[in-house]
């Protein structure tokens, strides 16, 4: 990229990074955003098709921010013109200061597991930084040269456009339907999500229980010699992690003093007691799943099994994950905003005993389809409130395949107080024992700007509750 034409589509905050990176090597910079009044191209003229073709034959390179879809006009052109497209992440490989990078994707518990695996690194005296899709752009990290690793959280956007980055150990989390009105269709949604295995030179971390991983891992072109270590809820193989009566252990990087104890012995990586503190009755399934995965990465880049039991009863969650607001008259009312997808909100359900959800559900359906989530989740919801613009893809899932339980659809008129109505609402339902839960299944966009204020917005609706 020395001396190359730039143009950068997207001026958000991975955009701004690019620019920052890029200021002094590149021979000219072009940013274009359809909203950011300081881009070079702003406005209408930003997804003109006309005004794209123009751009790229000016350029030598375009560094598109995850927003931009593929069919966007900008990068439709530079496909014809033959103009390569980078990501952020793509670029920060190819600026990286020498740190190896463990990276995670998956349709839903990537933050959680990036978090887990720099708070396991942390306790292994190891200089990390958490960082990608959890929030910070990697191009500054990949930089700096005073750290020793990086805990890279990646997502399907990020890597669609990341063509040569090979990571120490990389984990596909799981793969569901989701982002399918920004990738065309699951299988391209799934080859993304692959693309962190591409290379990898230690480990290729995959779910035991989602076959898809597996095959990814396998369809993968990796450095010679580089493992396949599956993480599961139940007793590990030869070659994974999982849980053995309570207890994390470790039969994919052990090495005993004798090699031939290597089949009949783990090594313990901490217990379930040691991730008590994440969930209201104990960590749920999906965050030991979690916690394995980022246990196994950790693993890859050498990391003592002392440290990983240490880092996990470090770990403190983010807001809006399985976050426990308030217990009122018997029942518990949790924030899961960050479920956006039916795949979070089903992990989300499952963690509440039969019959005991009043599940608040709704918003950006993504093109998604919940009839299967509403099927396997049938049993745990006592009832449910959906809010959003466009109610319908939950109502008709729910009319489908669970017509005994009540629904409660809040007007979306005034957006300002959707939340108050929906906790009310639920409230009216609940009784003791009972979870008031926002695992929504949806994006929040139609009435929130982000998941978080969408988060924020029930905790003041539940604090407010008299």
């Amino acid at each position: 990229m020395d001396g190359a034409r730039v143009l950068v589509a997207g001026l958000g905050v991975t955009g701004r990074a690019v620019v920052a990176a890029l200021s002094g090597r590149a021979a000219s910079v072009v940013t274009v955003d359809a909203r950011a009044q300081d881009a070079d191209v702003v406005g209408a003229d930003a997804t003109a098709a006309a005004v794209a073709e123009r751009l790229v034959a000016a350029a030598d390179l375009v560094v598109a921010s995850p927003g931009w879809p593929p069919s966007a006009a900008l990068l439709t052109a530079a496909r014809r013109a033959g103009v390569p497209v980078w990501s952020e992440v793509e670029l920060a490989w190819r600026l990286r200061a020498g740190a190896p990078w463990l990276a995670v994707t998956g349709t839903n518990g990537k933050t959680t597991t990036v978090r887990m695996l720099a708070s396991i690194l942390t306790a292994a005296g190891l200089r990390t930084a958490a960082v990608g899709n959890v929030g910070t752009p990697v191009l500054a990290a990949a930089q700096d040269t005073d750290l020793d690793v990086l805990a890279v959280e990646l997502s399907s956007f990020q890597l669609h456009h990341t063509v040569s980055m090979e990571v120490e150990a990389g984990a596909v989390l799981n793969v569901a339907a989701d982002h399918l009105d920004w990738h065309g269709s699951p299988e391209a949604y799934a080859a993304a999500k692959g693309r962190v295995y591409r290379g990898a030179r230690v480990a290729c971390v995959y779910n035991v229980a989602d076959p898809r991983t597996e095959q990814l891992v396998r369809d993968a072109d990796v450095a010679e010699g580089a493992l396949a270590v599956g993480f599961t809820l139940g007793a590990p193989g030869p070659g994974q992690v999982g849980v053995v009566e309570g207890v994390l252990v470790d039969r994919a990087f052990h090495a005993p003093a004798d090699a031939r104890d290597r089949l009949r012995t783990a090594a313990e990586l901490g217990t379930l007691d040691d991730l008590a503190h994440l969930g209201p009755d104990g960590a749920p399934p999906h965050v030991v799943a979690d916690a394995l995965a980022a246990a196994a990465l950790a693993r890859a880049h050498g990391v003592e099994a002392r440290a990983v039991r240490d880092g996990l009863r470090a770990f403190r969650p983010d807001a809006h994950r399985a976050a426990v607001v308030r217990h009122l008259d018997g029942v518990a009312y949790v924030d899961d905003s960050k479920a956006t997808n039916a795949h979070a909100a089903a992990a989300a359900l499952a963690a509440c005993p039969p019959g005991t959800a009043v599940w608040i559900a709704g918003g950006l359906a993504k093109g998604a389809s919940f009839d299967d989530l509403v099927a396997s989740r049938a049993d745990r919801l006592r009832a449910a409130v959906v809010i959003g613009t466009d109610p319908a893809p939950w109502t008709d899932a729910l009319a489908r395949h669970a017509p005994e339980i009540p629904v409660v659809v809040v007007d979306p008129g005034d957006t300002g107080t959707v939340m108050y109505r929906a906790v009310g609402a639920a409230r009216e339902v609940a009784v003791p024992g009972d979870t008031v839960l926002l695992a929504p299944a949806g994006a929040s966009m139609d009435q929130f700007s982000s998941y978080a204020e969408r988060g924020d917005a029930f905790a003041a609706a539940v604090q407010d509750l008299a």
